[in-house]
């Protein structure tokens, strides 16, 4: 547990020292320093688990992205922001969209620990779980990890989300593999790979990349609105 700690604070230092940006519209409920050592700290409490670093690969999956300057994020299904904070480091604006509320609340105090420059780029949105609730042709980029599999009907949510983006947005999803697994949630409440393609075909948007093979645990899919 310790190795895999100092494994992740090593990581964070060379993802800190590679990117810097600049604004908290922290919303529901509010809130700077040393930058590196109050990221870092935000960033271990955000993790789920000391090595989902080194199993999700973030930067990996978030260079899949490309340039995100002045690019706004919605991150659905922010959770207590583990990608939402390394997306600051990158994205113009980032919305971090969950339905829960006490998870956001979280993200909303680890917020407090990063410099105004960075948290100032930050929304938080609390959501229904049918409609994230974002402002119209406003979202550049979708990022969705360990969400999809929990979406209701799931074509219906693809298709309302195209209100919220602008003209050549993309989408980009990531989630477990449907088979056996060291951890993860159970199988059957999994969506395999072929069926998010095929649902995210049906939605109006093109497949640009799918990737069963980068990470041994999850699938990345990129899509563009047609």
């Amino acid at each position: 547990m310790v190795f895999s700690r100092v494994i992740l604070l090593f990581y964070l230092l060379i993802f800190l020292g590679c990117s810097s940006e600049t604004g908290t519209n922290v919303n529901p409920d509010q809130q700077s320093s040393d930058f590196v050592s109050d990221s870092v700290s935000a960033y271990l409490e955000a993790d789920n688990t000391p090595d989902r670093v080194i199993w999700q690969k973030p930067d990996l999956i978030l260079d899949l992205l490309g340039n995100m300057k002045g690019k706004v994020v919605a991150d659905i299904g922010a959770g207590t922001g583990f990608f939402t904070f390394r997306l600051l480091q990158h994205a113009g604006k980032v919305i971090a969209v969950d339905i829960d509320k006490n998870a956001l609340n979280k993200m909303s105090q680890l917020a407090g620990k990063l410099d105004t420059s960075i948290s100032n780029k930050l929304v938080i949105k609390q959501a229904k779980p049918s409609d994230p609730l974002l402002e119209h042709k406003s979202v550049d980029i979708v990022f969705m990890s360990n969400t999809y599999m929990y979406l209701k009907n799931r074509v219906s949510y693809l298709k309302n989300l195209r209100k919220y983006l602008k003209e050549n947005a993309r989408i980009l999803i990531v989630d477990y593999k449907k088979k056996k697994l060291p951890f993860g949630p159970p199988i059957d409440d999994r969506v395999d790979l072929g069926t998010v393609e095929k649902e995210l075909l049906s939605s109006g948007y093109d497949i640009v990349k799918s990737d069963d093979v980068s990470l041994d645990y999850q699938y990345i899919v990129l899509a563009n609105v047609k």
